[in-house]
């Protein structure tokens, strides 16, 4: 089976996205991770499947490099915006469905995506850390000299103690750097640190309008290892924001043909 492909990154969390709305592909957990494996397919933090919904511009099928479906990816929820229009499907305004719910999204004039996130009413304060989930489950703890911050073997032991063993999670470190917040995180179903994690900086960024750390009342300003998002929000009471908006690139790097 010869299959179609394209590779977008956003902020270099990297994913291969297959227009499928045909219906004519149906891929197995180990077909995607060998899509997804670094060294013997393309290549991939994810793989998402563009597919037709009912009422929507389209819908996302999202699956981590592990081969499993996946919550919602905010960097991938942009990437698949701009692959929709590159297929025509839109000019620059979207809305889709994907696994928690539907989301807006629009593309500037620069080629910047903005993403529309669920609402946010709970924020779990665990005293050195804080729990909440935007989409996708994020964990996240303020840390000094995240620069040199063992990421990848902290995240691990987070995302396989005994609490969140069953369903995972994902996991941020986070440091506030002048007018910016650095963010980190270790991906679950990736079972690594990526380059960027959307959801993880969308949970981030709102760590941070809690506890102050976050200059700007309503706006985030966030850089991770793979460049600069943008994150806005409105706030109502403590722990509820609404009209979360996931702000910055989503790029194509090369489209080609893989034998399966």
């Amino acid at each position: 089976m010869q299959i179609h492909f394209y590779k977008y990154q956003g902020t270099g969390n990297d994913f291969v996205l297959i227009d499928n709305r045909s219906l004519n592909l149906s891929l197995s957990t180990e077909e995607i991770k060998h899509l997804c494996d670094r060294r013997f397919g393309i290549g991939a933090d994810g793989l998402m499947l563009l597919e037709n919904e009912a009422g929507y511009d389209f819908k996302m099928v999202y699956y981590n490099s592990d081969g499993n479906q996946s919550s919602m990816c905010g960097n991938g929820g942009r990437c698949i915006t701009a692959f929709a229009k590159l297929l025509g499907i839109i000019d620059n305004k979207a809305r889709f469905m994907a696994i928690d719910g539907a989301h807006d999204a629009s593309i500037d004039e620069n080629g910047l995506v903005s993403l529309k996130m669920q609402d946010v009413k709970q924020v779990e304060d665990g005293g050195d850390f804080f729990y909440l989930n935007t989409g996708s489950p994020h964990y996240v703890r303020f840390v000094t000299d995240l620069d040199n911050f063992n990421v990848v073997e902290e995240g691990r032991k987070i995302r396989n103690s005994e609490r969140f063993m069953e369903d995972g999670t994902n996991v941020n470190f986070i440091e506030k750097k002048e007018d910016a917040l650095f963010v980190r995180t270790y991906e679950r179903g990736v079972e690594d640190e990526t380059y960027s994690c959307g959801t993880g900086v969308v949970a981030s960024s709102l760590v941070a309008a809690l506890t102050g750390a976050s200059t700007a009342k309503n706006h985030c300003h966030v850089s991770t290892l793979g460049g600069s998002l943008e994150v806005s929000f409105e706030k109502v009471l403590a722990q509820n924001f609404y009209n979360i908006w996931l702000k910055g690139p989503a790029v194509m790097v090369y489209a080609g043909h893989i034998h399966l």
